[in-house]
């Protein structure tokens, strides 16, 4: 799937995903490739990404934090948003 991490300055994060797990109104919930379609939005907390095996995003974001046990996994902190999701495209407008 493909996640695009979206703020009024810049477009953030953008890459292949294996999975991106969010802090939803009703709770974190967690999306894979082929997800149904999904419109949510987003409460402060943090966005962890898990990349597709051995592929990195060509430059990360300096608010973008790196896992220190998982090469794979991704951290991005927001304080609210709305997500939408769409034929494995992902897209996530943070505050």
């Amino acid at each position: 799937m493909y996640l695009e991490i979206v703020t009024p300055e810049a477009v953030v994060f953008s890459a292949e995903v294996e999975a991106v797990k969010v802090p939803g109104h009703d709770g974190e919930f967690q999306m894979l490739n082929n997800h149904a379609p999904i419109v949510s939005t987003l409460t402060k907390g943090e966005v962890k990404i898990n990349l597709v095996a051995g592929t990195s995003p060509e430059k990360l974001h300096k608010t973008i934090r790196k896992s220190s046990s998982d090469a794979k996994e991704l951290f991005y902190e927001i304080d609210g948003g709305v997500l939408e999701l769409k034929d494995n495209k992902a897209i996530i407008l943070a505050d």
